[in-house]
């Protein structure tokens, strides 16, 4: 089997993208996916959601009205039959004192104490409308307040399920938002991937370099472009016994190929190339040092250019860039006879994989066999 380095530049831009954007919950590309299809089944199922919660809120609403005024009554009626025993006790205090007599301290004595009920008599009903009072004010607002919003989700039951299910659609349209934005990745990843499936099938004599970067501090000057390459960007680099092939993937529907604002995948193969064999050219001593030695001369590391299409694959021909469909491939690499030595194979690899950004992504988000790659 093909041995396989590093992730595939499409799924490492969502991963980025999702994380960036603090909506890394996906699993597989098929979550993606069906996010996007399902995206209005989802917007229901929320409304339908809050909807419940609003129906239930309203029927608890009810029940907590009925009980507070129940509770209120209740503790009032509790208030004035405390008022009423409290008054029966003072009147019978009344008629259970002694019959007075001449002693003047007795009529004093009895006076003070006619005087001190009587207060109590005169007092206790105010203390009791008092608590009464009290009682009512402090469920007065509870109740207020419940009534309040039961009359409003009563009288506007639309608008209530509305501003209850708000904030939830409002995230799930910035993540639609989000996921649309990384389209046409996700679509690219699921080609991407679909080349990387068939390269597998390879004996572990081919090396594959996914998303292979590379910057360059000196700008290459191509001079027949008039161009200066800063970067080169491959999708698959793939090392072979028969030399290199850069591989890039385009997962694009006939109309998408018909569109004159996208930029040229043939241009952008040979530009890559172009970079790639000025840096073989000027590292060649770093791969091996005997690795450029031969009796007849300085050998040379063939670079092939190849965009496969996983969709559907262009009829036209293009000078120095082969174009294929994703069942062409295989035959195509293994057409060309062996030229390097495994080691020199594997020596090619290291140096290109020193040179290659790497891009440490930590996401949930993986792309796998299991994915229904369309």
């Amino acid at each position: 089997m093909c041995r396989i380095y590093n992730t595939i530049g499409s799924l490492s831009f969502i991963q980025s993208h999702l994380i960036r954007n603090d909506f890394d919950e996906f699993h597989s590309l098929d979550e993606l996916i069906n996010f996007q299809k399902n995206y209005h089944f989802t917007e229901q199922k929320v409304i339908s959601e809050h909807t419940s919660v609003i129906q239930k809120e309203k029927e608890n609403l009810e029940e907590n009205i009925a009980e507070l005024n129940k509770i209120i009554l209740e503790s009032s009626n509790k208030l004035e039959d405390e008022l009423k025993q409290r008054l029966f006790n003072l009147n019978k205090q009344i008629e259970n004192l002694p019959a007075p007599n001449s002693n003047f301290i007795s009529i004093i004595s009895d006076y003070y104490n006619n005087t001190l009920i009587w207060t109590k008599i005169w007092l206790t009903p105010i203390v009791f409308r008092i608590k009464i009072i009290n009682l009512k004010r402090k469920s007065k607002k509870s109740l207020y307040d419940k009534i309040t919003r039961f009359n409003f989700i009563e009288n506007n039951f639309q608008e209530a399920v509305k501003e209850s299910s708000s904030i939830d659609l409002q995230l799930l349209q910035r993540q639609s938002k989000i996921v649309k934005e990384i389209n046409n990745s996700i679509y690219g990843a699921i080609g991407e991937q679909k080349v990387v499936n068939t390269l597998e099938k390879l004996s572990d004599e081919f090396i594959l370099i996914n998303d292979f970067s590379c910057c360059f501090q000196n700008p290459i000057k191509n001079r027949n472009e008039n161009d200066f390459i800063k970067s080169i960007q491959i999708d698959h680099l793939l090392i072979s016994p028969s030399g290199i092939f850069i591989i890039e993937t385009k997962n694009w529907s006939k109309h998408s190929q018909e569109k004159l604002n996208l930029f040229s995948p043939v241009q952008q193969v040979k530009r890559t190339n172009y970079a790639l064999y000025r840096l073989l050219a000027d590292s060649i001593k770093k791969i091996n040092g005997n690795f450029a030695k031969h009796q007849w001369g300085d050998r040379k590391i063939p670079i092939r250019n190849i965009i496969v299409f996983t969709n559907e694959k262009p009829t036209e021909e293009f000078q120095f860039v082969k174009i294929l469909g994703l069942n062409q491939l295989l035959s195509y690499i293994n057409y060309f006879e062996p030229c390097f030595k495994p080691n020199e194979v594997e020596a090619i690899a290291e140096f290109l994989k020193k040179i290659s950004v790497q891009k440490n992504i930590v996401s949930r988000l993986t792309v796998s066999n299991n994915d229904n790659l369309r």
